[in-house]
This record gives C-alpha cells, structure tokens and sequence, in this order.
C-alpha cells in the first residue's frame, strides 16, 4: 500500500449561459474520455446530479461529471480543469484534492 493524491473535477453539464444541457450527457462522457487520453492520464468517471449558485445568483440543478485521477501533477490538473470549463461552456468547475491509500491486486486464473 502507497499514499496517493486524489484529484477529484465536478463539470456541470448546463450551459453557463442557456443553464440548460445542450447536448446528450453520452456526448460530454465522450469528450471527457478524449481530453483524459490527449493528457494520457489515467481516470475513474461518474455521472451524478448537483446543484450550483451561478455568479449572478441563479441556482439550477444540473447533471454533472465527476473526473478522478490519482498522482496526476498539480500542472496538468489545471489544464485538464481548464480545457473541460472551456470544452462544456461552464462558469466554473470545482477541484478537490486528498489523500488516498492504494494498493493493486492482481490475480490471474490458469487455463
């Protein structure tokens, strides 16, 4: 077992202007696969739903992605942060850091 870093991005999937989604949630788990391999960054994924208070104080309730990567460096972490705000039209997106003890098993069956 190891300590890891965990970084966790929440992407909003409503438009920062419309606050509606604009397109099949299928469309954005697409594009988010294609960013984390142009960074060749090893990644969990999970679609949930979330609330958020925009800037000019409109609440919306909307789907959201939420990213996972492990021992990613704190640089690239920003740029994948930056191009996934830009790449969904979002306000904001939210990165939270913390620790993580890892350890891998393998096993192999012999036929």
């Amino acid at each position: 077992m190891h300590s890891s870093r965990q970084t966790t991005i929440y992407i909003g999937l409503n438009d920062s202007v419309s606050k509606q989604q604009k397109f099949d949630t299928e469309k954005y788990i697409s594009l988010l696969k294609s960013v984390c391999q142009s960074y060749h960054v090893a990644f969990s994924m999970n679609a949930t739903t979330g609330g958020y208070f925009h800037d000019d104080g409109i609440y919306v309730e909307e789907n959201t992605l939420v990213l996972m990567m492990l021992d990613v460096p704190d640089e690239i972490v920003q740029e994948i942060a930056k191009d996934l705000c830009t790449f969904f039209h979002q306000e904001s997106v939210m990165v939270t850091y913390s620790d993580a003890q890892v350890h891998f098993i393998k096993e192999t069956i012999e036929l």
